[in-house]
């Protein structure tokens, strides 16, 4: 399952493999979001280094990414509860929600500036999402 508002190079092969390893109910994907400004590298006070938008050392988010077993929906109790409210809570408070730790490419396209970043990326023939040949 997805939210289908952020693309990336997910292995869902692998992150299926983690799920059925774990045996618990859910698992989500974890990402580093992008950073939202460059990171500047010192040696001393010199700039020796600049990385535009690098992923975030810190902080794993939910990257939007699932695999459910059908026990999950007796966690939601209708089409208007948010899933990253009262459902995934539980699911974590009982011990059944485990994180597949992504580390490659991961996006989201929650602003105007963002869709407009991977609309770039595509035209550039850059995604880096994309996983067939034309």
């Amino acid at each position: 399952m997805t939210y289908g508002d952020g693309v990336g190079d997910v292995n869902i092969t692998a992150l299926l493999k983690f799920h059925r390893s774990h045996g618990k109910l859910a698992t989500v994907t974890a990402v580093r979001p992008p950073a939202r400004f460059g990171a500047l590298q010192f040696d001393g006070d010199r700039v020796c280094g600049f990385n535009e938008k690098p992923q975030a050392g810190e902080g794993w988010i939910n990257g939007g990414f699932f695999v459910f077993e059908p026990g999950v929906f007796d966690y939601i109790r209708g089409d208007d509860m948010p899933l990253e409210a009262e459902p995934l809570m539980r699911l974590s408070q009982e011990g059944q929600l485990m994180a597949y730790r992504h580390e490659g490419f991961w996006q989201p396209m929650d602003t105007l500036r963002e869709k407009q970043l991977l609309e770039q990326y595509w035209q550039q023939g850059k995604a880096p999402w994309k996983i067939w040949n034309d």
